[in-house]
């Protein structure tokens, strides 16, 4: 039976409640031609246990699955995309964590389903670092992560460049909010209307998908 909640102290202390499938999937088929997009990003600023970013993971790799599931090499780089699009922030690290686990384990799944003993563990960790940045132990209120030094949110964005090649930008999510709420301008537009682009804070050269899990320094 599904759980909506952890516990009652936690519903008291941060309103935790977690978001039910039928609602979760209710509430993407409403955007159902963005969860079916490969490099359509996707934040959840209250992510939970990942109940809604799982469930977006699973439609882009049916969606992988069904157009490069002939080629490995293929269906790992877009695979991976599909991974780098989702990001999440959460106020408790073990929901933080158990996010993560459960959307590489979503990958993992659908990759040794496909490949089995021919899959690769660079692909593997590839998938747990772009998680280790993607997911967030934060808070969305205050925009900055939670622990002994809180700092502000960095965000990675990764595209692909050059085929098989991954470009890695990081940007401070306070100025992202903050600027575009200003100019009250979106974000990212595919309907031609002027949009704001922030500047990142850090500019990385491309890699190999597949080296990046030992390409940066972080």
């Amino acid at each position: 039976m599904e759980k909506h909640i952890k516990s009652k102290q936690r519903v008291a202390d941060f309103g935790e409640v977690l978001t039910p499938s039928h609602i979760v999937d209710a509430m993407l088929d409403l955007v159902r031609q963005e969860t079916e997009r490969i490099d359509s990003r996707f934040l959840e600023p209250a992510c939970g246990t990942g109940n809604f970013l799982v469930e977006i993971l699973r439609r882009k790799l049916e969606v992988v699955k069904k157009r490069y599931a002939k080629c490995q090499l293929d269906y790992e780089r877009y695979a991976v995309l599909a991974v780098a699009s989702l990001y999440g922030i959460d106020i408790l690290a073990d929901n933080a964590e158990e996010c993560r686990r459960r959307l590489y384990e979503m990958f993992d799944a659908a990759y040794t389903a496909l490949f089995g003993d021919k899959t690769k563990a660079a692909c593997r960790a590839a998938v747990r670092y772009i998680l280790s940045r993607n997911i967030v132990h934060g808070d969305a209120l205050t925009l900055q992560t939670v622990g002994e030094a809180p700092q502000p949110i960095v965000f990675s964005e990764w595209s692909l460049v050059n085929g098989s090649l991954l470009k890695r930008r990081d940007f401070a999510f306070h100025e992202m909010v903050q600027q575009a709420s200003m100019r009250e301008l979106p974000l990212f537009s595919d309907t031609g209307e002027e949009v704001f682009i922030p500047e990142p804070v850090k500019d990385y050269p491309p890699v190999h998908f597949l080296e990046i899990a030992h390409a940066y320094s972080d």
